[in-house]
This record gives C-alpha cells, sequence and structure tokens, in this order.
C-alpha cells in the first residue's frame, strides 16, 4: 500500500547532509513547537524523518500522529526544554538519549536509534528507526 501521506509538504525531509545528531536535533525542535507553521508539524517532521521500516510500522500519518499524542510519547510535543546525551555511532548506526522537560516540569526520557540508509530513495540519509522510552 503507498504511503499517500508521505512526505508531508513544507517540512523538513530526508537530506544526506544530515549527520544523526543534526537529525535528531531537527525533530526536538520541530515537536518543541509542534503546531508551528501547521498543526502537528513538529509530529509530521518526526514523520517525514522516520526511516521507511519505521514509517511501514507506525505509519500511515493518522496513525503515527496518534501514536505520538498517545501517553507513552505526548511528553514530546511542546516540550520546553531537550537535554542531549552523547551520540553513541557505530557505523551505520546511532542512538541518543534525550531527556525532555514539558512546561509542567515534569521530565521524560527516550532513546532516539538512527541509521543511515544505503540504496533507494534515501541513500546516503541518516533517518529515524525508533524512538522509545528509555
Amino acid at each position: 500500500m503507498p504511503d499517500t501521506d508521505y512526505p508531508v509538504e513544507g517540512l523538513p525531509t530526508p537530506d544526506p547532509s544530515y549527520d544523526p545528531e543534526r537529525l535528531i536535533g531537527i525533530q526536538l525542535d520541530a515537536l518543541a513547537t509542534n503546531d508551528d507553521p501547521v498543526t502537528n508539524a513538529g509530529i509530521k517532521t518526526a514523520y517525514n524523518l522516520a526511516s521507511p521500516a519505521n514509517r511501514r510500522q507506525t505509519g500511515p500519518l493518522p496513525r503515527f500522529v496518534r501514536m505520538v499524542e498517545g501517553p507513552r510519547y505526548a511528553p514530546m510535543i511542546d516540550h520546553a526544554e531537550a537535554v542531549r546525551g552523547p551520540l553513541e555511532r557505530r557505523g551505520q548506526q546511532a542512538q541518543q538519549t534525550v531527556t525532555l522537560t514539558g512546561s509542567d516540569g515534569r521530565t521524560a526520557t527516550y532513546e532516539f536509534g538512527v541509521s543511515k540508509q544505503s540504496g533507494g530513495r534515501f541513500d546516503g540519509c541518516w533517518l529515524t528507526d525508533r524512538v522509545r522510552v528509555a
């Protein structure tokens, strides 16, 4: 089934110039101001920067939005601060732990797992394979 919601136009899309830290940073910045410039722009940016395998598991877009708005990932939306741990890189894979603080002062910690794609449409692009509660 083709992913007709991908990519969401007008928001960041995969780019081979993004290294793993930049890729994660773009998503964190977008999620911090989730509804700027459009409703759920942050969530849609995360969807745009998800790997094809990730999108197959979590998409299509309406399902992805519901997942991020759910209790496990909702602290990412409109967070007030992001403290990033060191990036751990092994070859074509990398991970980074990020602790987010919400406007209510509560914190949530996530581990971003990203990989450099080889072949196909996204050859040479780092994309997000997973984000899990740490």
